[in-house]
């Protein structure tokens, strides 16, 4: 008589290769199938430059000449997107709960307009022009009126019972209308130069050693959580990953770091750059121009950082087992003793917190702040988290999948955008694309229902 672990020993034996790696390595197939997509995007803009600039493509990886896959293109497209990462974290969250947020792009104008007046024109005459005190205070106060921003619109909708569309949408129209009121439809501009590192940029970047210290630090960081996480499956008497498993993990995370790292270290300053930075430190530069590589810049490492650390907070605290125990079943959440009415009102504060975050990114990226910033910042916020996996019906979502869908969403801008579409395109394909990616879970929930 075959034992019960023969029969499972010659089933998995049985089973096809590219599903039995799937298993072993417990690897999510939808953040596979997004990963696959967005490098479809990124192959399919690069061949069509190709074919429409008439390149041979034996340069399919050489040429520099404003295609997509350059170090380049990547970098900028990294930046742009940071402030869109930074802001779908926290919709996860939002959309977990089963509420959205539609305010999120008016509060980033209003903020930044906010920051911009307080450090150009409240600040200087008691600080003085460019005091290291302005970016820190400004920082601070981004953070404390976002968060209080989205904790008043939270208590409207948890203790009022307004559904958060009605909420959002009041609150787009209203801070946005704040935001003219505090310029007057006016550029506040030059803000701060230490609080405009924050938009990237050659000075804005870290450069290549810090680049390739970070890398060092996040390989470092994929092994202890290897190593943390077959810990706390032995403490649980969990199953156990196959040990091939755990260093194909190692050796593909590791790879994607140290490969990111090489592409940001390989787009050097601007020449002009380059050369004034030589002039003013006395530097004999070469024939062929001064080579420094802009590493990674600074708000990318800020929205990795906020990835990180909202990463945490979803998986690891009370806070985010309770967000996703309330959006898969609010009347069973209540029941267990969760205080949904505090549990909403402090995830719109982080909603709003995170828009504070991404109002300093963007009005540092222009160095400059007005009340257009932002705008149909919400589509690409609420289109990136659905796009990554998020569940429009609650209880389902990653923070990882909302930062790989920002990726999708600004990949197409960025392709569009080289190819010379018109904007009005640009919008559409994004429209589509999040269509597309709501009735893929509508399936995938039903399919799942069903199996």
């Amino acid at each position: 008589m075959v034992s019960a672990a023969s029969a499972a020993t010659a089933a998995a034996s049985n089973e096809p290769a590219l599903r039995r790696l799937l298993r072993a390595t417990e690897v999510d197939t939808r953040l596979l199938g997004m990963i696959a997509a967005l490098l479809l995007i990124w192959f399919g803009f690069h061949l069509f430059g190709f074919l429409a600039n008439g390149v041979p493509l034996s340069h399919f990886f050489a040429n520099d000449s404003g295609l997509f896959i350059t170090p380049r293109n990547l970098y900028n497209l990294s930046v742009q997107a940071s402030y869109i990462v930074v802001m779908a974290t926290g919709m996860v969250l939002i959309i977990v709960m089963r509420h959205i947020d539609l305010s999120v792009g008016s509060i980033v104008a209003f903020v930044s307009t906010i920051v911009g007046v307080t450090q150009v024109n409240l600040l200087p005459p008691y600080l003085g022009l460019n005091h290291p005190a302005i970016w820190i205070l400004t920082l601070i106060l981004a953070l404390v009126l976002g968060a209080a921003i989205g904790a008043f619109q939270g208590s409207l909708v948890a203790y009022l019972g307004i559904p958060s569309f009605i909420v959002t949408l009041g609150g787009l129209l209203f801070w946005r209308s704040a935001a003219w009121l505090v310029t007057q439809a006016k550029t506040i501009a030059p803000l701060d130069d230490r609080f405009a590192l924050m938009g990237g940029g050659p000075h804005g970047s870290v450069g290549a050693t810090a680049s390739w210290a970070v890398a060092v630090i996040a390989c470092a960081g994929i092994l202890f959580s290897l190593y943390a996480g077959r810990q706390r499956r032995a403490r649980f008497r969990f199953p156990q990953r196959p040990m091939w498993a755990e260093y194909l993990i190692a050796i593909v995370g590791c790879f994607i770091v140290l490969g990111a790292t090489a592409i940001v270290n390989a787009y050097p300053w601007p020449e002009r750059v380059a050369a004034k930075y030589a002039a003013d430190n006395n530097i004999v530069a070469p024939a062929g121009g001064l080579f420094i590589s802009t590493g990674y810049a600074i708000p990318v490492l800020m929205a990795l950082g906020v990835g990180l650390v909202m990463t945490f907070i979803a998986r690891r605290t009370r806070f985010g087992r309770y967000v996703y125990a309330t959006g898969g079943n609010p009347e069973a959440a209540e029941l267990a003793g969760i205080n949904t009415r505090r549990l909403t009102v402090m995830v719109f504060a982080l909603m709003g917190l995170l828009a504070g975050i991404s109002a300093c990114i963007e009005s540092a990226r222009i160095d400059a702040a007005t009340n257009a910033l932002g705008e149909q910042d919400e589509l690409y916020v609420i289109a990136a988290t659905v796009i990554g996996g998020t569940s429009l019906a609650g209880g389902i979502g990653t923070i990882y999948g909302a930062m790989i869908g920002a990726l999708v969403i600004w990949s197409l801008q960025s392709g569009m955008v080289l190819l010379g579409a018109d904007a009005a395109w640009q919008t559409m394909v994004v429209g589509a694309v999040l269509v597309g990616a709501v009735g893929i879970d509508t399936y995938y929930r039903r399919r799942t229902a069903k199996g």
